[in-house]
C-alpha cells in the first residue's frame, strides 16, 4: 500500500500542451483531477522521456508475450513465422484499440470513450486486470489497498483492453 502524496496540479495550458505533444485526449475526470492535484509518484506530464516510455509500455509488453510466451489470438489470423510480420500485426491491433493514458507505474486510463468513469487497467505484458472501476475507485484501491472494499461497481467495456481482462480470467479478474 502506497501512502498518498499529492503535488500541485497542472495548469490547463500544461495539460493542453501534453495532450497535443502526445496525441491524446484526456477524459474530463482526469482533467479535473490533474488540474486540482497530481500523485507525487505518478507520471510527470512535463517529462517527455518518461511519458514516451510509459506510452510504449503496453505495446512492448504485449510484443514480449507474442515473442516469448506465444500470445496470439485466433482473430489476428494465422501466426506468421516472421517476427517482423508478427510485430506489425500486433501494432495494427493495438493501434485500433483505445489509447492508454499512464497514471502511476503500469496503471492506465483508456482515452476512449472520452467521458467520465472509464475503468483503470493494470497492464503488465498481456497480464491486464481492472485496477479500478473509475478514477476515484482506482485511487482508493491504489492508496488504501486493492481489496479495501468489495468490488461492486459495474465497469465499462473498453475494446481490446477489457477483452484482455476477460481472457485473463473473466470479469472477476481484478475483482470486477
Amino acid at each position: 500500500m502506497i501512502s498518498v502524496q499529492w503535488l500541485k496540479g497542472y495548469t490547463q495550458a500544461e495539460l493542453d500542451s501534453a495532450q497535443r505533444r502526445f496525441g491524446l485526449e484526456f477524459p474530463p475526470d482526469l482533467i479535473a483531477l490533474l488540474r486540482e492535484k497530481r500523485p507525487a509518484n505518478g507520471h510527470d506530464w512535463t517529462n517527455e522521456g518518461d511519458i514516451r516510455r510509459a506510452l510504449a509500455w503496453p505495446f512492448e509488453g504485449l510484443l514480449f508475450d507474442v515473442e516469448q510466451n506465444h500470445l496470439w489470438w485466433p482473430e489476428w489470423g494465422a501466426r506468421p513465422t516472421d517476427a517482423n510480420a508478427r510485430k506489425e500485426i500486433l501494432r495494427s491491433v493495438v493501434s485500433r484499440a483505445p489509447k492508454l493514458i499512464p497514471l502511476i507505474g503500469h496503471r492506465y486510463l483508456p482515452e476512449e470513450p472520452c467521458e467520465q468513469g472509464n475503468p483503470v487497467f493494470s497492464v503488465y505484458q498481456a497480464d491486464v486486470i481492472y485496477y479500478g472501476a473509475n478514477l476515484t475507485d482506482y485511487f482508493e484501491r491504489e492508496f488504501l489497498g486493492f481489496n479495501h472494499r468489495p468490488w461492486s461497481q459495474p465497469t465499462k467495456h473498453i475494446p481490446f483492453w477489457s477483452d484482455l481482462v476477460e481472457r485473463n480470467g473473466g470479469p472477476n479478474c481484478g475483482g470486477l
